[in-house]
This record gives structure tokens, sequence and C-alpha cells, in this order.
């Protein structure tokens, strides 16, 4: 029997953006900063791992992909749209009813389900993706260790969560949620895990750490890839060998 994963307190809190999950202009603005940046570094890592051509719109043609806190579908689409048969779950059941909805509009067809990730039918994904989702969970060893069980040999998994350091307490937590760029509440720095404590739980699963980068401010875009790791950061994992 799989432990429980999901924290209810964080499942309330995100569950009530739902409505307004899309609007770049929301209490989701900063997902809209951060999208574009993570899923650039999701394609770089498709595209290296499974010999891609940079150019090739659909990078995941023929293959499974599963987002875990999947939200309202901000980056199950656009993986979707690369090609791939797409499953998002995420604990909100109000997110996934805003998800299932906007995708609906875009013609898009992918598998939605609320609930604990143990939950979801048998299957293992060629990729599998969890952003900003290991810091708000009950259990983050029980987290990635499901995360692990539903990666397909060959497979990549890809995470991204805050650094727990001043400077993300600084500019996450206390600077962002008193501006209004993040809803009051989102985080709680205490939960944040450190680069190696998350390389750590990756590897206790079974799974290598195969890359990691920095996704930090930049005045011009909001934020970029590389550079410090010190407010946010992106994993690459697979299994050995």
């Amino acid at each position: 029997m799989n432990a429980a994963t999901i924290n209810p307190q964080e499942a309330a809190h995100f569950g009530a953006l739902a409505a307004d999950w899309w609007d770049p202009h929301g209490s989701s603005a900063m997902l809209h900063k951060l999208n574009p940046v993570r899923l650039a570094y999701v394609r770089d890592q498709i595209d290296a791992h499974w010999h891609v051509d940079a150019r090739e719109r659909h990078a995941l043609q023929g293959r499974t992909a599963l987002d875990v806190g999947c939200g309202a579908g901000l980056l199950a689409e656009p993986l979707a749209r690369l090609g791939g048969a797409v499953t998002g779950i995420d604990a909100a059941p109000e997110n996934i009813a805003a998800a299932r909805a906007h995708a609906a509009g875009q013609g898009l067809a992918i598998d939605y389900f609320a609930g604990e990730l143990a939950t979801l039918p048998p299957a293992r994904f060629d990729l599998v993706t969890s952003m900003e989702v290991v810091e708000h969970v009950a259990d983050p060893a029980e987290f990635i260790g499901q995360l692990a069980a539903r990666l397909a040999p060959g497979g990549l998994m890809i995470l991204s969560t805050p650094n727990r350091t001043m400077w993300s307490k600084l500019l996450l937590v206390e600077a962002a949620e008193r501006v209004g760029a993040v809803p009051r509440g989102t985080h709680d720095w205490d939960q944040f895990l450190k680069p190696d404590e998350l390389a750590a739980l990756i590897e206790g699963a079974g799974l290598e750490v195969v890359d990691r980068t920095g996704l930090s401010p930049s005045a011009a875009k909001g934020f970029k890839l590389g550079g410090s790791e010190a407010l946010n950061y992106l994993v690459t994992a697979r299994w050995p060998g």
C-alpha cells in the first residue's frame, strides 16, 4: 500500500486558484513566466536523451508523458503539442476541471485525473515531469519513489523546485507574497529542498541524476536557464545503465 503524499491544505490552497490559472496576469502569473523556461529545458533534455532534431515539432511523437501536479495544464498542453500521449494528475479536483475544460477548448486529448498518484491506472511513462510540486507534498521521499515507479525503462524524469536558501526566502516567500506576485500561503520555505537533498531522494528511489540546471531571474525575460541555483533549479534523472 502506497502512503499518501497529498497535503490536504496545499490541495485546497491551489484548488481555490483554479478559476484564473490560465490568466497570465492572475494568481498564477509567476507560473506563466516560469513555464516557457521550464518547457525549453524539458525540450532540451528530450532532444539530448532521444537524439531528436531540435527542429522537429513533434519531439514526443510515439511516446507517453505524465505530468504530476499538473495544475490546470500549463505544461501538459505543450507536451501534448509535442506529440506525446499525455496524462496529467493533480491533488485538486478544481484544477483538473479547469484543465479538462481548457484542453477541450484547444482541441487537445489529455487524460486528466484528480487524486493521489498511486491511484492512477497501472502504467509507466517515457517522460515523467513534476514542476514546483515536491515542496508541497506530505512525504517527499514517498512522492519521489512513486514518480520513479511510473518511469518506464529508458525514460526521463524531470523536476523543478525552489532551493532552500536565504535568497529564495527573501524573494519567493517574503517579497513575492507581500507584493501579490504569488498568492499568500503558497510557499513554506522550510519545505524547500536543497539540490543535494533532492538528489539523495532520487538516488534512493533507484534513479541517477544526469543533469541539474539553475533557473534564475532575468531582467529581460523574468527567468532564464543556467546561472545561479539559489532561487530555483531543475533536475533530470533516469534509470541507471
